[in-house]
């Protein structure tokens, strides 16, 4: 069966909305890698419903209207792929998850990396809310919307200022040294 795609603008940029049959197949990403979903040949369908209806519930989001998608959703992946996926679909609005977390939740608590590999790979972002999966200590790792997408949604949801708070560190603590690389410079400039 043929995949057929749409494009939205957002405010995380355009994305392609992509279905296969009556289901939703993949969200990518306007800078996607081109090997990181493999979906095959596409054809532009601008009024098929499901890619109507995933615009329309998105649009909902973005104004923050919408906290829960119902939309018939087709994972294309390996088992364990689905497993993370699925399991990436309990994740609260609001809320977000270690790599760690998921990698126990899944039965598979020594492959975390595993787990990150396969979210790096979640083919409907957004819906299957990848974004809400962060480092162990609260940082923001690996996006395929990049790391500004992620912000944007986390804080559209409202989970940002405990990110912000490790964030604020890292700032903090890039900034120092920094700056204290600024000032032997200039000490052996003088």
């Amino acid at each position: 069966m043929a995949h057929v795609f749409r494009l939205m603008d957002s405010p995380v940029g355009k994305l392609t909305l992509v279905a296969r049959g009556a289901a939703l197949a993949a969200i990518l990403w306007e800078q996607d890698r081109p090997d990181r979903v493999r979906l095959g040949e596409m054809r532009e369908d601008l009024a098929h419903p499901m890619l109507l209806e995933t615009e329309r519930q998105l649009q909902q989001y973005f104004a923050g209207e919408r906290r829960h998608f119902a939309l018939q959703l087709d994972f294309s992946g390996t088992a364990f792929q689905q497993k993370v996926w699925n399991a990436l679909l309990t994740i609260p609005f609001g809320e977000t998850r270690s790599y760690s977390e998921i990698a126990r939740q899944v039965g598979s608590e020594k492959a975390v990396r595993a787990v990150g590999a396969a979210n790096g790979r979640n083919p409907i972002s957004i819906v299957a809310p990848c974004h809400r999966v962060i480092g162990a200590g609260g940082a923001l790792t690996g996006f395929a919307g990049g790391l500004k997408a992620k912000e944007i949604l986390l804080a559209l949801e409202g989970c940002m200022p405990a990110v912000e708070g490790h964030q604020a560190r890292n700032l903090t603590a890039k900034t120092t040294a920094r700056r204290s690389a600024d000032e032997r410079q200039m000490s052996l400039l003088d």
